[in-house]
């Protein structure tokens, strides 16, 4: 961020509190601090994933109020909420900050590239980017109404308006807005829509503050030595309020001349005017306070003065005079405009008075006593009942539901591409497309952006030492029976399935306690789902354990292979073999007991696999190890035979890819490739353990140009019936269906 813009930042921030003099002070303490975070080791929390993650670009150094209302107190009002929620600065923020929230909401931040790039990867993960604002700082047109502005030098001017035209580009990168008033939500909406209000709520340390305050004033009025006193209290929160008070000066300057025992509190950035100095014995004047120290001085005064000059920016100002004075019983007589107007019943919860009104209005409060306590009482009430954070949750929670994308899950087993990894890969891309916000949960070492398929996805280490959950979920779906567990454990899940793509218990040998816990995930109770990939699968979920699974077809993207007819013309006929040796139910022994059978000067063999290397022994012309996804449909296309000998798949991918290629396949039939296979229409079958059908059926492919020409047409036509594009919105229906589940 260059020298310019932070200096614009600054200023923007401390003006309204502190004048030049304090922007120069903060400026100066600011940048010592950047120079110790940059030679100094410096190291963030452990991160914890979130519902709402705040970024303050409002220091409470500066602004403690803002920050105070906006983030401290909506803080505890979503927590209350039901929310988990954290906070970090503005400084502080970066591209993978976002990753520790699932709502993002920007409190006052002024545009910079970091904050330009923590905007952009949100959006990219479908994270809702909120932008929270208290003050219409975010656009010069209504900064340039206010007095002190008009009165700056060009310098501070310049630097003024760029740190508000910074405050509206942040505004114009969100997808929503959250503000305190009416008239600040007409203001954003015509910049961006949704915009909610959620007022400006009292904190309940806020409160009890205030009853303490109460009572220790009841008690010291009542031992007054005069009860017909009638203190009246202006407090200033900055500079920019001289002009409201200066507004009812005359009104008070004839009820002090009428009343004898009026007394005035001023307090704040405020001289004693002139015209008051006649009264310098009935005025009382106190510099600002800690806000903890603020509920005993106002619970000091009988009426609570919140004059306001009628204007676009001022009109957007919240309601806090009223609420703060209410909480100590004091009635306030409040300019009828803006959220006075909106909230304050006439002399039931407040006074209100037009420009021209202030004399009259302020002088029947100051004359019937017993309608300032009822008035004062009444206030009370409503604000305790309304105007609390832990008071107005139905509210928030309302407006947080409607800003939140759908929140997913999948937990992986591992962070290492294979068949059922992809498929749970393909369906959250379907998901991120929807708009969904989608996680991957896995044992990786570190947290980081998955990127595959050309989507990106938030991983998140459930390894030893990972980074802790504390997000909700409206669902999490087990992509293995390993995964399972941790989805049992987690507690803020809203809907929990099981994505079956294999009779894993089968994985592992006899007496294996693995096969024991794999077959109890089998037996889960009714708040789970069962999916499934397969057919066979979903056949013996239902026969073998009483389940009631979905299916969600598998596909390819048929698009990325070059289907063509082969010509082994002058060369070897490839014959792929693909698989891991080390697997025992893959069977790619056999596969290579098969080939030995061939002529090796007619045959070359081709193996593939991700983890495993030839075993010796093997009869391999090319090994090709670890091949990345994008580069395995030009593999296919090379090779002309796949021999497949797997006597345990769920829904064996390597036959549909060679035939989408154009190539032919041998494969052993198993409960998963039935789904698709038919015998001399799309493939060759041999019986599983027979060599010499399988050296048949290969040899019969290369001889017979009629039957190749049969399975390279109903191969083509059964690889395009898969394609994932045309099952896409079929899958996302399912998982909709699964979150209106949740919420039953």
């Amino acid at each position: 961020m260059g020298r310019a813009l932070r200096w614009s930042y600054l200023f923007l921030r401390s003006w309204d509190e502190a004048g030049l003099k304090g922007t120069f002070r903060e400026a100066r303490k600011r940048f010592i601090q950047k120079y110790e975070r940059e030679h100094h080791e410096y190291s963030r929390p452990e991160r914890v994933i979130q519902d709402v993650l705040f970024v303050n670009g409002c220091p409470p150094e500066q602004l403690p109020h803002p920050y105070r209302y906006r983030v401290v107190h909506q803080i505890e009002q979503l927590r209350a909420a039901g929310y988990s929620v954290q906070e970090i600065s503005a400084e502080d923020c970066r591209g993978e900050s976002v990753l520790e929230g699932n709502i993002i909401v920007f409190f006052r931040c002024p545009y910079g590239e970091n904050i330009g790039e923590a905007i952009c990867q949100a959006k990219r993960l479908n994270k809702q980017v909120v932008f929270d604002i208290d003050d219409l700082v975010i656009d010069t047109a209504y900064t340039d109404t206010i007095p002190e502005v008009q009165r700056m030098s060009r310098e501070e001017r310049a630097l003024y308006d760029e740190g508000v035209q910074r405050y509206g580009a942040t505004l114009r990168m969100c997808q929503a807005a959250t503000t305190t008033t009416t008239r600040l939500q007409r203001e954003l909406s015509k910049i961006l829509m949704p915009v909610y209000i959620n007022r400006n709520c009292a904190s309940e340390k806020m409160v009890q503050l205030s009853e303490t305050a109460w009572r220790a004033a009841k008690q010291a009025k009542q031992g007054k030595a005069s009860e017909d006193e009638v203190i009246l209290g202006y407090f200033s929160g900055s500079i920019t309020h001289n002009a409201d008070f200066e507004m009812i000066q005359p009104a008070i300057l004839q009820v002090m001349a009428e009343n004898p025992k009026v007394k005035l509190l001023l307090m704040g950035l405020i001289d004693l005017p002139a015209e008051l100095r006649q009264y310098a014995d009935r005025v009382l004047q106190k510099p600002f306070v800690d806000w903890e120290a603020l509920p005993e001085i106002i619970a000091g005064v009988d009426i609570n003065l919140a004059p306001v000059v009628s204007t676009v920016f001022n009109e957007a100002k919240s309601e806090n005079k009223w609420v703060e004075a209410a909480l100590v019983k004091v009635p306030t007589v409040a300019s009828r405009m803006g959220p006075f107007a909106e909230l304050i019943q006439e002399e039931k919860t407040g006074f209100l008075a037009d420009a021209e009104e202030w004399y009259q209005v302020l002088t029947r409060a100051v004359q019937q006593k017993e309608l300032r306590q009822q008035v004062g009482e009444a206030a009370y009430q409503y604000c305790r009942a309304h105007c609390v954070t832990t008071q107005n949750t139905a509210n928030v929670r309302r407006i947080y539901e409607k800003l939140r994308a759908p929140h997913a899950a999948f937990v992986l087993p591992s962070c290492e591409m294979s068949g059922g990894i992809m498929v749970a890969l393909r369906h959250a891309c379907f998901l991120q497309d929807a708009g969904w916000n989608v996680d991957l949960i896995a044992p990786t070492a570190k947290w980081h952006v998955w990127t595959e398929f050309g989507h990106s996805f938030e991983c998140i280490s459930y390894a030893d030492g990972g980074c802790d959950l504390d997000a909700y979920y409206d669902l999490m779906v087990a992509t293995m029976w390993t995964t399972v567990p941790l989805i049992q454990q987690y507690p803020r899940v809203g809907k929990r399935a099981y994505l079956v793509q294999n009779f894993e218990r089968d994985f592992y040998p006899l007496e294996d306690p693995q096969r024991l816990a794999c077959e109890g995930t089998y037996f889960l109770d009714a708040n789970w789902q069962y999916l499934t990939i397969s057919r066979w699968c979903e056949g013996w979920l239902r026969e073998r354990y009483g389940q009631d699974p979905i299916y969600l077809p598998n596909g390819l993207e048929s698009g990325k292979y070059a289907p063509h007819l082969r010509d082994w013309t002058g060369r070897k006929v490839r014959i792929l073999i693909e698989g891991d040796c080390a697997v025992d139910y893959k069977n790619v022994d056999e596969s290579f007991r098969i080939v030995e059978k061939l002529d090796p000067e007619k045959y070359e063999i081709w193996y593939m696999s991700y983890n495993a290397s030839p075993k010796e022994g093997y009869r391999c012309d090319k090994f090709l190890h670890a091949v990345p996804y994008e580069e395995t449909p030009k593999v296919y296309g090379d090779c002309d035979i796949l021999l497949k000998s797997s006597w345990l798949e769920s829904f064996s991918y390597p036959p549909l890819e060679m035939m989408a290629s154009g190539g032919y396949c041998v494969v052993a039939p198993n409960g998963g490739n039935a789904e698709y296979l038919r015998e001399g229409e799309n493939c060759l079958l041999y019986p599983l353990g027979e060599i010499g059908a399988a050296v048949r059926a290969i040899e019969r492919v290369v001889s017979d140009g009629e039957l190749r020409e049969k399975l390279y047409r109903q191969g083509l036509e059964t690889a395009q019936t898969r394609d994932w594009k045309d099952i896409q919105e079929g899958i996302v229906s399912v998982y909709r269906s699964l979150l209106l589940k949740g919420k039953e």
